[in-house]
């Protein structure tokens, strides 16, 4: 009986990992011949969508603004998600709950309606000119923030609440002791939180759409785009695009866990 569930479990686990893995592993493929079609008959293989990704100028032009927007919009999210989190921690249970809820609200909101609400405050009541990029700097703020905050606050459960006080004690300020003492015990939790929001920067439609400048696109407005019509030998590119950051995702997750293994075994001999 234990034998069967055993089995059963793994039989299951391989499924999920294929449903999830063999389309990207398919395109990954694709990437790398002349078809101009998923599922089309593979002639031969060829690194010409590569070479077109990095040789077209407007391709070239997109990527940079699309890493340039989610690194920026990270990092302020990282900021706020983090003192947002410090503050709830310390904050009364009252306020603690109100923040708690406040930032589950934009997590379970659907991003459409987040784009159109963050359009019509910014440009339509406010006036911010679009070309300015406030609204789209804005808007993936408000989409990253909230998960910043949820990646930093296990992170300060986990954390021995009579630190911050031995640093006071000590004679540090509370400015001193937030930074020498609190925000290096949260380091994995903002650098996860981080990349997290890096990811959502980078994925994000609905709420890039509604905000930015007409001229700009991001990965995913000019992806959606050119599956609509266009030049074929761009598509086939944006293949080779799909391919290259789900490399750099996987080697991302894989040295954050190796870090995170070496880190435990140096505190465990400790």
């Amino acid at each position: 009986m234990k034998i069967a569930k055993k089995v059963s479990a793994v039989v299951w686990l391989v499924l999920v990992l294929a449903f999830i893995y063999i389309p990207i592993l398919l395109l990954a493929v694709y990437s790398f011949t002349d078809a101009t079609m998923v599922g089309a008959t593979i002639d031969g293989f060829t690194f010409k969508n590569y070479i077109t990704l990095f040789e077209n100028e407007e391709l070239r032009g997109m990527i940079g603004g699309t890493v340039l927007l989610a690194l920026g919009s990270a990092l302020i999210a990282a900021i706020l998600g983090t003192l947002g989190a410090i503050g709830s921690f310390y904050s009364k249970r009252t306020a603690k709950n109100l923040i708690n809820y406040a930032n589950q609200i934009p997590v379970v909101n659907a991003d459409v309606v987040t784009g159109f609400s963050l359009c019509v405050l910014l440009i339509v009541l406010l006036g911010i000119d679009k070309d300015t990029f406030v609204p789209l700097v804005a808007g993936h703020v408000v989409l990253c923030t909230p998960f910043v905050y949820l990646s930093v606050m296990p992170r300060l459960k986990q954390m021995d609440n009579n630190l911050y006080e031995a640093a006071l004690d000590l004679g540090a300020t509370p400015a001193q002791a937030l930074i020498k003492v609190v925000i290096p015990q949260l380091l994995p939790g903002i650098l996860s939180g981080f990349m997290l929001a890096v990811t959502l920067s980078l994925d994000d439609y609905f709420i890039t759409t509604y905000t930015k400048p007409p001229t700009f696109d991001t990965i995913s407005t000019y992806v959606v785009n050119a599956t609509k019509g266009g030049q074929t030998d761009i598509k086939t590119a944006l293949w080779a695009l799909s391919t290259i950051i789900f490399l750099i995702v996987v080697i991302v997750v894989v040295l954050m866990n190796v870090l995170s293994r070496k880190k435990k075994s140096q505190e465990a001999r400790i």
